[in-house]
């Protein structure tokens, strides 16, 4: 098996070589941020985006990155030359630091890490996952944080439901899914995404940036369960898969508009953004 890098403790090692401290408020406490890009064909996807998210997340939980923004693109550039590996997600982790009460914030630990994934497809899935609501609302819900206690302790019952995925909402206002952006269709081909109380994903970003450019009429509003179950399309947006359509959110059924859908239209889009 070919070995992989990752950087840990200010430095370049092997993957089984590297550790955390354990009293590391990460370990102790679950307190830290991480980001994730894609990698395509070894060149890291939306880097800047991606660094000035990580960067703001870190502000608002109080951390300190000691790295500059060009230190860290530099470590990230060296552990993809290192690895080669062309289709991979790097994750980056500010570690909450090593509190000798296990409960102060010191200075951060960084560890960033680099995983193969699969090359996503050239064209947009054809089979729709099955969304399941649930009522829940995100602490920090602007911030990318490595809580997801709720979203891994709600997969058995997800499946137990049938669900691929969660939707989450609160005061009947959808927000996000644990990994993923909302997006649904009106009937009047009006794009709509929440506004608020989620944390705002790149492709999502992005997909703004696209209806811009292509004069796509665009919300962001607050989206009742309700409204969102009689959309025309509804999809959710990731930096690893770009769009997968829904296919049904509880007990509602959508139909898969197919390859001269407007969601097939803006994946189209978001594939000519990374070229």
């Amino acid at each position: 098996m070919k070995p992989i890098y990752c950087f840990a403790q200010n430095q370049i090692s092997l993957i089984e070589n590297a550790g955390v401290p354990v009293g590391d408020l990460l370990v102790q406490r679950g307190y830290g941020i991480f980001d994730y890009l894609r990698v395509a064909n070894n060149k890291p996807l939306f880097i800047e985006a991606h660094l000035d998210r990580l960067f703001n997340s870190a502000k608002i939980m109080r951390l300190t990155i000691t790295q500059t923004k060009e230190e860290l693109k530099k470590i990230v550039g060296e552990l993809i030359e290192k690895n080669n590996i062309p289709f991979s997600g790097i994750r980056l982790i500010i570690a909450g630091g090593d509190a000798p009460d296990g409960y102060t914030i010191t200075a951060p630990h960084l560890i960033i890490i680099q995983q193969p994934l699969e090359a996503p497809p050239t064209q947009m899935a054809t089979k729709g996952i099955h969304l399941v609501s649930h009522f829940y609302q995100r602490q920090l819900a602007e911030v990318k944080t490595t809580d997801y206690l709720m979203a891994v302790y709600l997969q058995p019952w997800m499946k137990s439901v049938g669900g691929d995925d969660i939707l989450y909402y609160n005061n009947d206002s959808v927000s996000e899914c644990p990994r993923s952006n909302i997006f649904m269709i009106s009937q009047d081909n009006t794009i709509v995404t929440p506004a608020n109380n989620m944390l705002k994903g790149i492709t999502r970003k992005n997909i703004i940036t696209v209806a811009e450019a292509h004069h796509l009429k665009l919300e962001q509003r607050d989206i009742s369960l309700s409204e969102m179950k009689k959309a025309k399309e509804v999809f959710i947006t990731s930096s690893t898969k770009r769009i997968t359509p829904v296919a049904g959110l509880d007990d509602q059924k959508f139909s898969l508009e197919g390859p001269n859908s407007l969601s097939a239209q803006i994946f189209g889009h978001l594939l000519a953004l990374e070229n």
